[in-house]
């Protein structure tokens, strides 16, 4: 099968099957017509000889700090379905939050002529923003708002603040924050700045609340953990925000233990909307971000870079989030 006849089942011209290969620009309806072709056909493009042709590998790099997170996994799935659209193939790098290994990892993927890279961002050092700036091929960062970089993000900061704000119409006047650690600048530092914001814009307001801030690791454990430290200085809140659903699992686990009635005496919620808040007894109130359109949106922009768009090197798109009230609020 040659790429000749699947344009003639197709009823359009071989270039038009190369652009779609390519992920390049056409109609939905040839798309649809082409796609329904190789389907049929089984038809697959000789990579080797595409790769000895261009120099180029039809693989995109992917830099993910860890891989046992559900945001990490709803992302990879976002951009693996976009890519397999272009015949494109993820290649996924684990760096265990490690700066050293995102730089290897950039360098690394460079060197091997991946078509460009996805890096799932955490903290812009100064020795990150050289490297990501030194990039031959696209980059596209995901999960922060970088300066200067294309990115797709959410504003966790806004987020937070509306969380905290339902948490405060529901009548809770003495909170607790679960932070993440403060060096991550969207889950620890964004969260924690958009709950503060909410509070002071209810002392500016009259109403009378305090709010207390433990720092954990992301983990159901260390919710769980420091939750059991504040209650055992005999001081209970009565509205414990998380910034992530595990640490709110966590820190739920803790005061049921403690025959706690949630969220009759103390409301509970988190960010994420993962799999368990949404069984967990009772279900937990959360912030729902879209990691997976993230993942979509961070490949379709990064494809457009490697078609050459250079409007595309300059957006950085925000993603809207939504409040999922369940019974822990």
């Amino acid at each position: 099968m040659t790429i000749k006849q699947v344009a003639e089942l197709a009823g359009v011209s071989p270039a038009a099957v190369s652009r779609y290969m390519n992920g390049g620009p056409l109609s939905s309806e040839k798309k649809n017509r082409i796609r329904r072709a190789i389907e049929e056909t089984g038809y697959r493009p000789n990579l080797t000889a595409r790769t000895m042709r261009t120099g180029i590998m039809r693989q995109i790099g992917v830099i993910a700090p860890k891989i046992n997170s559900d945001a990490v996994s709803r992302i990879m799935d976002g951009i693996s379905t976009r890519l397999r659209e272009s015949d494109f193939m993820p290649v996924l790098g684990c760096t265990g939050g490690d700066p050293e290994a995102e730089l290897d990892y950039l360098e690394n993927m460079q060197m091997t002529r991946v078509a460009g890279v996805i890096f799932m961002g955490r903290v812009l050092t100064p020795a990150l923003h050289d490297a990501l700036s030194g990039m031959q091929v696209p980059v596209v960062v995901t999960g922060q708002k970088f300066e200067g970089f294309p990115c797709v993000y959410h504003d966790d900061r806004y987020a937070m603040k509306e969380l905290t704000a339902l948490m405060l119409r529901r009548g809770r006047r003495d909170l607790l924050y679960i932070s993440a650690p403060p060096e991550d600048p969207a889950a620890g530092l964004a969260r924690w700045q958009g709950a503060e914001e909410a509070v002071s814009e209810a002392h500016s307001a009259g109403i009378d609340v305090r709010i207390r801030r433990v720092i954990a690791d992301f983990s159901a454990e260390s919710g769980r953990s420091s939750m059991e430290q504040i209650l055992a200085e005999g001081t209970a809140p009565d509205g414990v925000l998380c910034a992530t659903d595990a640490m709110a699992l966590g820190a739920m686990a803790a005061l049921l233990a403690r025959a706690y009635d949630v969220p009759g005496e103390v409301s509970v919620a988190g960010v994420g909307d993962s799999w368990a808040g949404g069984v967990s007894q009772p279900p937990l109130t959360t912030v729902r971000l879209d990691h997976r359109l993230c993942g979509e949106v961070a490949a379709e922009l990064l494809l457009s870079l490697i078609e050459g768009d250079r409007e595309a090197g300059e957006k950085q798109i925000r993603l809207d989030h939504i409040i999922v009230r369940r019974d822990s609020l």
